[in-house]
């Protein structure tokens, strides 16, 4: 359900999205990844193979995540921390086993929610200041948004120093890089973790479902729900095509 106000959107100068799940519908781009990881690290054994879809909350059999997954909004080292214990052999330890799944994950093949260069080029003209908060690593990032990065003014992960969602660092820093307050701002996510990361920097939250969490999950942390970020030149009164 929609439940857009125009006049509530009036002043909101700069966009900030969040980016699995945002950018990019994420069972559609994170399950082929885990498939990936998972038939890489278990080469063969359905027990280790288990165990680790288990800690994952990846039903393999029908490729998706299940809503209650901490790979939907953790970081990368979170990930890396949830199947270490039951790799207690892999080379390096947990730190190499992160760096191993972040280049997986940098080369995963991403499905855009919708498609991407057209939309923020049109916000971008529109005077938007627009920019990426994600609790992957910046470099995965970076790498995923490849195309269409010259069109951001600020990208942020988990590791540029600002924290991680649901802390506000990553927000509030692209506000003061914009020179915007954050009231400003709509933080524009699909998990819990990006709506109290913006309530808590004090922007406006529009919840999009092209991730796992469904619009009764989202609701009450969100101003506004939609289907998509593909509403947002309609919610935020640009011309229509």
């Amino acid at each position: 359900m929609i439940l857009a106000h125009p006049a509530f959107l009036r002043d909101v100068k700069g966009l900030l999205f969040d980016k699995d799940g945002t950018l990019f519908d994420f069972q559609a781009s994170w399950a082929g990844w885990a498939r990936q990881v998972l038939a890489e690290i278990c080469a063969g054994d359905p027990g280790l193979e288990a165990r680790l879809a288990q800690a994952m909350r990846f039903d393999s059999l029908n490729a998706r995540f299940l809503p209650d997954s901490p790979v939907i909004a953790g970081t990368g080292d979170e990930i890396a921390d949830l199947l270490a214990p039951h790799l207690p052999h892999w080379p390096g330890g947990t730190a190499a086993l992160a760096g191993w799944l972040g280049e997986r994950a940098a080369q995963a093949p991403m499905v855009p929610a919708v498609p991407l260069s057209p939309l923020l080029s049109r916000l971008g003209s529109a005077g938007f200041r627009l920019g990426v908060a994600t609790n992957d690593y910046e470099y995965v990032a970076r790498e995923h948004l490849i195309a269409e990065i010259a069109l951001f003014d600020f990208i942020a992960g988990a590791d540029s120093g600002h924290g991680a969602k649901p802390e506000p660092g990553m927000l509030l820093a692209f506000a003061a890089q914009t020179g915007l307050a954050p009231r400003q701002v709509l933080m524009v996510g699909d998990s819990q973790h990006d709506l109290l990361a913006g309530r808590a920097a004090g922007m406006r939250t529009l919840a999009v479902l092209t991730g796992v969490a469904g619009a009764e999950e989202l609701s009450p942390y969100a101003d506004l729900v939609c289907p998509d970020i593909g509403h947002l030149p309609g919610l935020l009164g640009l011309p229509q095509d």
